[in-house]
């Protein structure tokens, strides 16, 4: 808009009318701000004198010794490898309150773990896969590494280590193989039992059966699956797993890629060779099936998603499939397949005691209940080990 000019003394006055009237109001805000400690203003303040307390810290631990520095390292590190793990489940949950609404003609069971806060606390459960014609197997076990009666019950309550053997039930229900199995169960006590019919060729559904059922049983941070002809050390193993326990989705075992064999008749013949590409390819990586765990995380993604994991013919190859395409950590450790004695003996007496020991030879301890005492006497860490291990 046009106007008359105003001249430079109006301006200098305007101005100097401007300064003093934001002084007193500005003057009269930081009053009345100074007893409201919620304001942003004095948040702001607040904020400035955090951040050079902390600045003030850092120059402190810049000129103090390396080894603080290293502890604080230590600890931030840690910090961070926590919250990973929590994000992990915290994902995990949004993934079951997620799949619990999912339609597509699937119902997605919920884990019981993720639903249900009164489930038994554990730190691992060990399922050992068996069939009813491995009486004399199971005993041999009971007899070496496995703990029985009261025993297994004070492993569970100060140790959070769970054992049990697995079994489904035969083909015609309430026979007498199932009459049999139960008058061992209520001798023992240490049975998990499956909905499931036995079958050599239907390890890969029981195997997924195994997690989903544990998990809805126990909330453990490991869920780990062993044959019934390997000896392990438990508290070897304790302390392994103990070493993961902050991190998320962890899949450990002696990792393996072994040939795909498409020719039928041979032993572990895979049907569907052709998927893994042409004559003479491998597997992908993934534990063998002796003994492999898996973490909280991955046991509750195995249950939620249980009606549409494929099987393949062997269930080792099945699990590694079901988590190859994952973020998982693939954790080889070879202390999880040492070889019978002289192998694990050897290593015992260096100090380097294995988790487990079985014979690649025979896919486990050849002979097992002939020779399991001795394995466990040359190689085992002692009735006492688990019992003094920290973890």
């Amino acid at each position: 808009m046009r106007g008359k000019a105003v001249s430079g003394k109006a301006i200098l006055v305007l101005c100097l009318a401007s300064f003093l009237a934001g002084s007193l109001i500005t003057s009269r805000t930081w009053t009345s701000q100074s007893h409201n400690n919620n304001h942003p203003i004095v948040n702001h303040v607040t904020a400035s004198n955090k951040l050079g307390e902390f600045d003030h810290k850092l120059r402190k631990l810049g000129e103090g010794k390396a080894e603080d520095i290293m502890g604080e390292v230590s600890k931030t590190h840690k910090a961070i490898q926590s919250l990973e793990k929590t994000i992990s489940n915290l994902e995990m949950e949004l993934a079951v309150s997620r799949m619990s609404s999912v339609g597509n003609g699937v119902t997605l069971q919920k884990p019981r773990s993720y639903s249900n806060h009164t489930l038994q606390k554990a730190f691992v459960v060990i399922g050992i896969n068996t069939a009813f014609s491995s009486r004399k197997r199971r005993d041999s076990l009971r007899q070496t590494w496995m703990p029985t009666g009261e025993k297994l019950k004070k492993l569970e309550k100060e140790k959070g280590i769970v054992i049990r053997f697995v079994i489904g039930h035969s083909a015609t229900t309430g026979g007498v193989l199932d009459k049999a199995l139960d008058r061992e169960e209520a001798e023992h006590k240490d049975f998990l039992r499956l909905n499931h019919v036995e079958g050599y060729h239907q390890l890969s559904t029981k195997t997924r059966l195994y997690f989903s059922t544990a998990v809805s049983m126990w909330d453990a941070e490991f869920y780990v699956k062993v044959d019934d002809d390997v000896h392990l050390n438990l508290g070897m193993l304790a302390t392994t797993l103990a070493q993961y326990r902050s991190k998320p989705r962890v899949y450990i075992g002696c990792m393996k890629s072994g040939p795909v064999l498409s020719e039928k008749g041979v032993k572990y013949h895979e049907p569907e060779y052709w998927k893994f590409g042409e004559d003479g390819n491998k597997y992908f990586r993934h534990a063998t099936g002796q003994i492999y765990g898996i973490s909280k995380d991955l046991a509750a993604y195995i249950s939620i998603n249980s009606p549409i994991l494929h099987r393949y013919a062997n269930e080792d190859v099945s699990l590694g499939s079901w988590l190859i395409g994952l973020e998982v950590e693939h954790v080889d450790d070879r202390s999880m397949c040492c070889g019978t004695p002289p192998d694990c003996e050897w290593k015992a007496q260096a100090g380097n005691i294995c988790v487990a020991s079985f014979d690649w030879s025979c896919s486990g301890v050849c002979k097992s209940v002939e020779k399991m005492k001795y394995v466990h006497n040359s190689c085992g860490e002692g009735d006492s080990g688990i019992w003094k291990s920290d973890f």
